[in-house]
């Protein structure tokens, strides 16, 4: 498991055989135009996605960022359960 401020570390995290990266940083767009600029400049923005065999989950996080507000990225708190494939 890779824990990396910004998304943008998946790439390098798919070489290294990491199995799930965990990030944050995007605000999942917090507002527009940001969830344009977010979107362009990350692979993910907000939530779980694949790559190749590496899981990254972006969370959007429970603050904001310059103004305290959002529009279409509602804040999350987000629980991450880890459990064992091996019986």
């Amino acid at each position: 498991m890779l824990l990396a401020h910004q998304p943008v570390q998946i790439h390098e995290a798919v070489k290294h055989g990491v199995d799930l990266q965990l990030s944050g940083h995007t605000h999942g767009g917090q507002l527009w135009p940001g969830s344009l600029i977010a979107a362009a400049a990350n692979p993910t923005v907000a939530g779980l996605d694949r790559y190749g065999d590496t899981q990254l989950y972006v969370s959007r996080g429970a603050g904001a960022w310059g103004p305290p507000t959002r529009v279409g990225a509602p804040s999350d708190i987000t629980v991450i359960e880890l459990a064992s494939t091996r019986a």
